[in-house]
């Protein structure tokens, strides 16, 4: 038997499009994208790692999206719209917005009404050209789309209020609500319809320019989805939910060595049994609407679908649960028939049982290390020459500090034995940590773009826990020269990546 062949050992870097440079407050999918696709390209990088792309709702996260399948309307450039002749510059207006955050209120209440003033001006005639296409995206999307768009057109009549808190034949889906909402809403629903196939117009030719170029796109795709989605609310049998449609029980983690009271996540959790009946239908859609817009997607709490956490709906803490099956290999060999292979990524991060390691090496997934963790004494398993060759190796990920953030923070005990195991590190903590990662047996390595530009703890993108002021950093086109690409370009090559 002549074993499969080993990957090319590759490198890349973690950016969110929000985090892309620009004058619209935010970053998006146009001409600054373009040329960030190209930075990648200069410094021999094959990835690009990007978080979930879908709707973002509270907390501006986008681990908590209105849906599942849906694109992020606020990613939508003006610059392409204006290209399309969507909009005239005189519709934008004299905007500023500051380049280093994200000020996600103002720029909300800015790309709805662009976006609505584009919807208004195809409605008034404008870029004929699009319009059997928008015709053919809304007939190939329907299975998703039509209910997001009711979904999101409903939310805007109630004020943003989630589905929850709506009348109870809306709750429920009574059909002849829904014929009447949807002929009441029409307009806002067709609104919601066109930002959509903006999104995904717009997405797919800057995959297409990647691709082009020899870079692969890696996305997210969290394991559990936000109460308030169009998912929930469409699926309500998919789900473990009471007659008012409320979770009985919801998601999180037990109490460990980080949390003595765990992580209460809460949300709703599903019905796996029922979810088998069907085929796993909604996840066989789900990967492949994903795998539409990135190459590789990375599964979130991977260790969920071996066994998760159930904790009683109410409850002030994550204490009081319960260990509860996952679908195992019988999701994941659906998908394998259904998608033609499993072009997917385990996040097996944190206290992982030898159940869950064994399902991974059953799947032959990569997993994950990070190595922030690494440093505790000898015998950890995510130092550089423990690691194994199907695993992505990070200096850190969204949720970590910036790795110099970290290094001027670390315990001192766990700084001394960095020092012992790469004497060298005062001197660049970023860049020294970029090249543990680099050298390694590791096949992939991915460090986000905070570290390549050796920035500290102003630059970190997400806090756990903290209610609001993540996911807002921003770099800028002066950040990113020509030497910072040419130097990781060196480290790359100079390691076979």
């Amino acid at each position: 038997m002549t074993a499969p062949a080993r990957p090319a050992r590759s490198a890349g870097i973690l950016l969110h499009p929000t985090s892309l440079p620009g004058p619209y407050g935010i970053g998006d999918l146009g001409p600054a994208a373009l040329h960030w696709v190209d930075a990648l390209v200069r410094a021999n990088q094959k990835w690009w790692q990007v978080l979930p792309l879908g709707p973002t709702g509270y907390g501006d996260s986008p681990y908590q999206c209105f849906s599942a399948f849906a694109g992020n309307p606020y990613l939508v450039s003006l610059e392409l719209l204006l290209r399309d002749g969507l909009l005239q510059q005189g519709e934008i207006g004299d905007v500023r917005f500051p380049g280093e955050r994200v000020d996600f209120g103002p720029v909300i209440q800015f790309k709805t009404r662009i976006l609505q003033q584009s919807w208004a001006n195809f409605q008034a005639g404008r870029a004929n050209h699009l319009r059997a296409e928008f015709g053919s995206f809304c007939q190939r999307c329907t299975g998703w789309l039509d209910d997001y768009a009711l979904f999101m057109a409903l939310k805007d009549a109630h004020g943003g209020a989630s589905w929850l808190e709506w009348p109870t034949e809306l709750v429920r889906r009574e059909p002849g609500q829904l014929t009447a909402a949807r002929r009441d809403l029409s307009d806002g629903i067709s609104r919601h319809q066109f930002a959509q196939f903006l999104f995904f117009r717009q997405w797919k030719a800057l995959k297409q320019h990647a691709n082009g170029r020899g870079i692969k796109l890696v996305g997210d795709a969290p394991i559990f989805v936000s109460s308030d989605s169009a998912d929930v609310w469409a699926h309500p049998d998919l789900f473990y939910l009471d007659e008012r449609r409320r979770p009985t029980v919801v998601a999180g983690v037990p109490p460990d060595y980080f949390s003595a009271t765990g992580q209460l996540w809460g949300n709703p959790l599903y019905d796996w049994e029922a979810l088998a009946k069907t085929g796993y239908a909604w996840w066989v859609a789900r990967m492949r609407a994903t795998l539409e817009l990135v190459d590789v997607v990375r599964l979130d709490h991977f260790r969920g679908f071996e066994g998760y956490w159930e904790v009683p709906a109410g409850m002030p803490t994550a204490e009081k649960g319960r260990w509860r099956p996952g679908p195992r290999d019988a999701l994941f060999e659906t998908l394998r028939r259904q998608l033609g292979g499993l072009p997917l990524i385990a996040e097996d991060l944190g206290l992982i049982t030898p159940e869950v390691e064994a399902l991974r090496e059953r799947l032959r997934l990569p997993g994950m290390r990070v190595l922030q963790f690494a440093f505790s004494g000898p015998d950890n398993r995510y130092l550089p020459h423990h690691l194994e060759p199907n695993t992505i190796v990070y200096t850190g990920t969204h949720d970590n500090d910036t790795t110099l953030g970290w290094f001027r923070a670390m315990p001192e005990e766990e700084r001394n034995f960095l020092r012992r195991y790469a004497p060298w590190i005062e001197r660049d903590p970023s860049w020294e940590m970029i090249r543990l990662a680099w050298s390694s047996i590791a096949d992939y390595v991915i460090a986000p773009l905070q570290d390549v530009l050796a920035l500290g703890t102003e630059a970190r993108m997400n806090l756990p826990g903290r209610a609001a002021g993540n996911w807002g950093w921003r770099f800028t086109a002066d950040q990113l020269h020509d030497g910072i690409l040419d130097r990781l370009r060196d480290m790359t090559e100079l390691y076979s990546r």
